[in-house]
């Protein structure tokens, strides 16, 4: 843990691709019904994505609870 804190994770990047391809090959070769390499991708923990609208009421609620005020800003 140490060391990876220091250079960061152990193995190549993106190696989740590259095993997700191979599960890919691996079980299309025996299932019946085949399966993509995005099948057997993990999914990380990524927000949702948001709209505009949800965007600047975020912003809206942070700056209101750091005492900060609302500017008119055309963000179009």
């Amino acid at each position: 843990m140490a060391y990876e804190r220091v250079v960061g994770p152990l193995g190549g990047e993106r190696f989740d691709v590259l095993h997700a391809i191979q599960m890919a090959l691996v079980h299309n070769q025996w299932a019946k019904k085949p399966k993509k390499p995005r099948d057997f991708m993990p999914e990380w923990d990524r927000p949702k994505a948001q709209s505009p609208e949800e965007m600047l009421a975020m912003l809206r609620a942070i700056t209101g609870m750091k005492g900060g005020q609302e500017e008119h800003v055309d963000y179009r």
